[in-house]
């Protein structure tokens, strides 16, 4: 017994500087969130419809009515309070520790957080590959004004996705398999020390993929359950590194999770229709945590005639709403949502706004 406890002392010794390493930001994280679904609560893998089901549900490909490419889509998202700060202190580039840390210790203890996504890809019904590129980076500096808690990621990925309808589309049941770069920081860093991304960043290739089934049952409103299971086996970056810095250290493993959804589609008229969405994500890290509403998310959205969309929900504890306008060629997405930022049982919220302007053929 007295082994049993030497050993378990020596693993949490050497294990503590990795555990106290990290970042005290304590978000729920997710491969990709786009504006539509934040709009909904956050909600979407049942009602994904277009490209982005590579990133949110495989299956989704499934109710693609159209072929198209996107060129260019960049998605901005940035904290409420990025305005106070900057009318302060200027931030020298959004996007890296060293560009935010002056504006930070004009406001310490502020949560700061912004990210830059583009999605060039090209979809038809049951097929789509696509090249995802993103930076995010998330800071609070402590009142002390002393260390920066960061966490800074910036992806790399390509994705290739399927889909099989069966029973006359009513299952659908889809996989995307995807090669991964990343760069990684996920720890304080002394603010009179290197802020620099290569000086404090972990980077390594990760080959992974997710599985969607959706089942949409022959009635009025179409109730459909919707079920993802995400990174099957779990995704190590482990297996490549210098694509776009040299490190010997690799960003953390993630594990397999699922997320699961229902929802409903009711009609009004030719011209306008809703969708109505309940989602529960990542099941597997919710079950270990006690603050279960970080993983819920309700949402809904107004359609009409696929040009105006009116959306709103639940976001954790926080209100949703977003607006799109959309043509064949131009689409227009502004949303705004709350994220909880405190540690598991607290209530922080971080309040975001997202816009998003995609040009397709």
């Amino acid at each position: 017994m007295r082994r049993i406890s030497y050993l378990l002392s020596l693993a949490v010794f050497f294990a503590a500087p990795q555990i106290f390493a990290q970042a005290a930001l304590y978000e729920v994280r997710e491969f990709y969130t786009g504006s539509r679904a934040l709009a909904m609560g956050g909600a979407g893998i049942a009602t994904v419809n277009d490209e982005t089901a590579l990133l949110v549900n495989p299956a989704g490909l499934g109710k693609l009515r159209d072929s198209y490419g996107t060129i260019l889509d960049p998605e901005v998202e940035l904290s409420s309070n990025v305005a106070g700060i900057m009318l302060k202190t200027p931030i020298a580039n959004p996007f890296e520790p060293f560009g935010v840390v002056n504006a930070m210790t004009a406001n310490p203890e502020a949560y700061y957080h912004a990210k830059l996504q583009l999605f060039p890809s090209y979809v038809v019904r049951n097929f789509g590959i696509g090249l995802y590129g993103n930076y995010l980076m998330n800071a609070k500096l402590d009142s002390a004004a002393t260390n920066l808690s960061t966490y800074y990621r910036s992806d790399l990925a390509l994705l290739l996705g399927y889909n099989f309808r069966l029973w006359g589309g009513r299952i659908k049941f889809g996989f995307v398999g995807k090669a991964v770069n990343r760069i990684e920081i996920n720890k304080d860093l002394p603010t009179t020390g290197d802020l620099t991304v290569k000086g404090n960043a972990s980077e390594g290739v990760g080959l992974g993929g997710d599985v969607g089934l959706t089942l949409a049952a022959p009635w009025v409103w179409l109730p459909t359950l919707s079920a993802v299971a995400r990174n099957v086996g779990g995704m190590k970056y482990e297996s490549g590194s210098g694509l776009r810095m040299t490190t010997t250290d690799r960003p953390m493993r993630e594990d397999q999770d699922i997320d699961v959804a229902v929802a409903v589609f009711p009609i009004h008229s030719n011209r306008s229709r809703s969708s109505f969405t309940i989602e529960y994500k990542k099941m597997n890290e919710a079950s270990r945590a006690k603050d279960k509403l970080r993983y819920t998310h309700v949402g809904y959205e107004f359609n009409y005639g696929d040009v105006i969309f009116l959306r709103a929900g639940i976001h954790q504890k926080y209100w949703t709403g977003g607006i799109e306008f959309a043509t064949q060629y131009l689409q227009f997405q502004l949303a705004s949502y709350g994220e909880e930022v405190a540690a598991d049982g607290g209530a922080e919220e971080s309040r975001r706004v997202m816009f998003k302007l995609a040009f397709r053929f």
